[in-house]
């Protein structure tokens, strides 16, 4: 299983895990484990019930005149919707070190909930249903690109996410992270 998973890996893009080079595409790969580990985690779980220790995820951004970015979740919560979201921070020992949303143009007033700026075009909206195995996945393609070191992390949150007014671009609570070094 590892090598089929390696070799497929390998075919669909670079596997970086420290940094990128602009115009490489780059896949993270990684199972979950619980938060507070030492060294640093790749991939962190803060609610070992909705994503267990030892669950996969993988990320994967294509970049091209656009961005793509798609997410892959296996063995977490069986028929469930998660929210998922690019972050601007990278995971950490706590959920909200990784920060608010990566939106493409900024909102002024944080947390944005404002449906002008949170929204699935100005941000990377993820939102996953599992199904009877706990797998699942999602992809969003943006007409942007990522500014530099400003895209970090990829959040899992409790629920879809919100659209509507004083509540846009919210999924509840942080189950877990992935750092990932978007391009």
């Amino acid at each position: 299983m590892f090598f089929l998973v390696s070799a497929l890996t390998t075919s669909l893009a670079a596997v970086l895990s420290l940094g990128t080079v602009a115009g490489q595409d780059v896949t993270i790969q990684d199972e979950f484990r619980a938060a507070g580990g030492r060294p640093a985690q790749q991939a962190v779980t803060f609610d070992t019930e909705a994503v267990p220790v030892g669950s996969w995820v993988t990320v994967i951004e294509r970049v091209g005149d656009d961005t793509h970015v798609e997410l892959r979740l296996q063995g977490v919560e069986a028929n469930r919707t998660f929210g998922a979201h690019v972050h601007q921070k990278p995971c950490a020992d706590e959920p909200n070190d990784s920060g608010p949303h990566y939106q493409d143009a900024h909102d002024p007033e944080q947390p944005s909930t404002n449906p002008a700026y949170a929204n699935p075009h100005n941000e990377v909206w993820l939102d996953v249903r599992t199904d009877g195995r706990g797998d699942g996945g999602a992809a969003a393609t943006q007409a942007w690109r990522f500014r530099p070191g400003q895209a970090r992390s990829v959040v899992i949150h409790e629920h879809a996410t919100h659209t509507g007014d004083h509540a846009a671009g919210t999924a509840g609570a942080r189950l877990a992270c992935v750092n990932v070094p978007f391009a």
